[in-house]
């Protein structure tokens, strides 16, 4: 990775949409050069696909919350089957598998506080697996549009 990459994923990070040539354009190369870095980008993994940012709410999603989980007994199945089950959960928008007090953190997107509540007490609390949980209601949200690399050591 090189500047020149870096500038690439800055602008394929900031809208995906644009052309090669406005690409090409916007990072003073030629077209060819840039489509060919991003080819070497992603055949090396550091892109890994393009995707839509969609509007939580549009999906009646509007009201979001972080769930951290803990589940017992821990072991790896249990550890696989939550994960794979809980991927699969409509209001669950993300996993993730933590280290730490908590086991896994959820995040997920409901109608309404009624749904949440819902959520947490009919399908979560039911889970044998789930010893505990603690819920944070989002209120707002920031994200990195291009949070760009860190330098090397």
């Amino acid at each position: 990775m090189d500047e020149l990459d870096a500038r690439i994923i800055g602008l394929l990070q900031s809208d995906a949409r644009l052309s090669n040539r406005e690409f090409a354009r916007r990072l003073g190369i030629a077209p060819s050069t840039c489509l060919e870095r991003v080819r070497a980008l992603t055949r090396q993994g550091v892109i890994r696909g393009y995707h839509a940012d969609i509007d939580p709410a549009a999906l009646n999603r509007g009201v979001q919350a972080m769930v951290s989980v803990q589940v017992r007994p821990l072991s790896r199945a249990v550890i696989d089957t939550f994960k794979a089950s809980a991927g699969k959960m409509p209001e669950v928008l993300h996993v993730f598998v933590l280290a730490g007090g908590d086991d896994f953190l959820l995040h997920i997107g409901v109608p309404d506080l009624d749904a949440m509540h819902a959520f947490l007490l009919d399908r979560l609390s039911k889970r044998r697996e789930v010893a505990g949980f603690r819920t944070s209601v989002i209120f707002q949200q920031v994200s990195n549009p291009a949070p760009g690399l860190l330098p090397s050591p």
